[in-house]
């Protein structure tokens, strides 16, 4: 026996799959508002058919705070899945009907009403069968189904008799069983509050070994997990784990989870802990024969764990440029393993393609750069230009191109703070000491100011004015022994420096300064090599 339920206007369809699976476990969701289930059996917990379609009619009508819909549903009892759906969409209310009788419930219907994406038919091919049962007078289910059977299958071919029957009611098939989507998760009541962080190793662990389990059993891992715990205070303590990668290695989860236990530890004693994870498709490695070893993804992770512990997790990572003219600003990310995308054959072929005509447009430079002739045009008059245009294509394999020389800048770590004497707005001496370095004389070169600022909005504002200064060495060596002649500093390219006596000489050095504009400060920010 199956009951079909078909609900008018519903907005949510996981919820009438919901109600039907209080009723049995096997639950086929037809379409979106349609399930049908199988009631054998049900009998003992609801007693007769017609009482169980009344229970569901009732409870698809209570609130939603006690497990219903607040609409009203058609409730249809059948010997066969097929005639139970066609009953419940096309019947109102409840409908009981019996193995055999089906075409008393069922006669009146129109052929239109047909449900043939059940029988697994074509839209079109269906069309052309509804206009022949059309032309030959056939209006209903019961004058469909009385028709002879090798006539039908004479002209109709096979689609025709899989529709008779299913007009009859007669088809019989298995239910497509709606799998419940599998939920990771585990938890438990403790017994007692516990406050102190050893006994929850063999909590994590019991949980981790059921979820671990699930994993396995449906091939996925995780790269999420999220562990909730209720306090005895009546508050919730959260821990979340982001993993670069899924697994899942229940070692790996429970050294981590204490470590973050650890580092972030409740505010009150715990009386219950839930674990719940996101699930994901394992990460699977092909490793080849010339590829060096690397280290496994899942000890890294907890090495890093067991760093963030020691020195904080904003300090454990990769340093990251920040999109800002801010000196010196960067960002700690945290770190990922990258894997690298395997190419389709489509993108190959592209790939492919796109090399050719790169080939083909560099042989066109290289013809018009050498004035080589091709098919169209003449061929030289004398052997020697032909010799001379081969000689020059191939030096210009092995030609090495000229290097252009690019000035170095090392930075003081911190920045040497510095006083500065200055004389209308230009400065003319410095003098700075650090611990490993210090930096004093006469400015006989200057290029600048030039002024930076910005995030005006936010309280760590910043803007300075800074000079490439050329500093009297004095016969004094600093630490990276760099003399300079010139500033090589691309800004500095299309402006003077301005001299203070004589041109700039071996024996003087090439610093960076700046000032700040907010305290009036001034840095010795580096040394030009």
């Amino acid at each position: 026996m199956f009951a079909g339920i078909h609900a008018h206007n519903l907005s949510d369809a996981l919820s009438l799959a919901e109600l039907a699976y209080s009723f049995s476990p096997f639950v086929e969701e037809v379409w979106p508002g349609t399930v049908v289930i199988d009631v054998e059996g049900c009998g003992l917990c609801f007693g007769s058919p017609y009482e169980l379609a009344t229970i569901i009619a009732k409870q698809a009508c209570a609130s939603k705070q006690t497990g219903g819909l607040e609409t009203r549903v058609n409730v249809a009892l059948a010997a066969n899945p097929d005639a139970a759906i066609h009953a419940a969409r096309r019947c109102a209310g409840i409908t009981f009907t019996t193995s055999g009788e089906e075409l008393t419930c069922l006669g009146p219907l129109p052929v239109s009403a047909l449900e043939y994406s059940l029988v697994n038919i074509e839209d079109k091919q269906a069309a052309e069968i509804f206009e022949t049962l059309k032309l030959w007078g056939v209006r209903t289910f019961k004058e469909f189904a009385e028709l002879p059977v090798a006539g039908v299958s004479e002209r109709l071919g096979q689609d025709g008799v899989h529709l008779q029957q299913l007009a009859a009611g007669k088809t019989d098939r298995h239910l497509k069983l709606k799998q419940a989507a599998p939920v990771f998760e585990s938890s438990i009541e403790l017994e007692y509050p516990i406050a102190q962080l050893e006994p929850f190793s063999f909590i994590f662990a019991r949980l981790l070994n059921q979820i671990c389990a699930s994993l396995q059993t449906h091939a996925l891992a995780t790269n999420e997990l999220h562990v909730q715990m209720k306090l005895e205070n009546k508050s919730t303590y959260e821990l979340n784990l982001n993993l670069p990668y899924p697994m899942r290695d229940q070692k790996v989860f429970l050294k981590l989870l204490l470590l973050e236990a650890e580092r972030h530890p409740p505010s009150a004693a715990v009386v219950a802990v839930s674990i719940n994870c996101e699930p994901g498709k394992p990460r699977v490695l092909q490793t080849g024969l010339f590829i060096p070893l690397a280290p496994e993804p899942a000890k890294l992770e907890l090495t890093l764990a067991r760093l963030a512990k020691l020195v904080g997790l904003e300090n454990v990572g990769s340093p990251e440029l920040l999109d800002t003219h801010r000196p010196d600003a960067f960002r700690v990310k945290r770190f990922v393993v990258q894997e690298e995308k395997r190419k389709t054959s489509r993108q190959r072929a592209v790939d492919s393609k796109q090399r050719t005509v790169n080939s083909k447009q560099q042989t066109v430079n290289r013809d018009q750069r050498f004035q080589i002739p091709n098919s169209g045009c003449e061929i030289p008059n004398t052997k020697l230009q032909i010799r001379n245009a081969k000689s020059e294509i191939r030096n210009s394999q092995f030609e090495i191109p000229t290097p252009k020389f690019a000035l170095g800048f090392r930075r003081f770590r911190p920045p040497l703070r510095a006083m500065v004497e200055v004389a209308r707005g230009y400065p003319t001496e410095i003098s700075a000491w650090g611990k490993e370095r210090s930096v004093y004389g006469k400015v006989v070169g200057l290029a600048g100011p030039w002024r930076t600022s910005g995030e005006w909005w936010r309280s760590d504002l910043w803007a300075r004015d800074e000079w490439d200064v050329a500093v009297e060495a004095k016969g004094q060596r600093s630490e990276s022994g760099g003399q300079r002649s010139e500033i090589g500093d691309q800004r500095s390219e299309g402006s003077n420096i301005k001299g203070v006596g004589s041109q700039i000489g071996p024996s003087q050095i090439l610093y960076r300064i700046y000032r700040e504009l907010r305290s009036g400060t001034w840095f010795v920010e580096g040394i030009y090599d």
